[in-house]
């Protein structure tokens, strides 16, 4: 039994994060899956709020790592 995380830069502020790639907030992008980091995530609801709009959720573990058997076809970005 392993583990399994990613590592990519935020497809909003270029930072790297590493990620589970199952539950990782992201947007596509010319079709690909990109991962969003915490931190725009926390920034992007700030202004969500001030507008009156609903909050973006960060699933518990998205920013860990997954077990080898619940990897399932994800299409993150190369």
């Amino acid at each position: 039994m392993g583990f399994v995380f990613c590592i990519a830069p935020c497809v909003s502020c270029g930072a790297p994060l590493s990620f589970n790639p199952n539950l990782v907030p992201s947007v596509r992008v010319q079709g690909e899956k990109r991962p969003v980091c915490r931190t725009c995530i926390e920034n992007a609801n700030n202004i969500r709020k001030t507008k009156g709009l609903e909050l973006l959720v960060i699933l518990p573990g998205a920013y860990g790592s997954c077990p080898e058997e619940e990897l399932h076809s994800v299409e993150m970005g190369s």
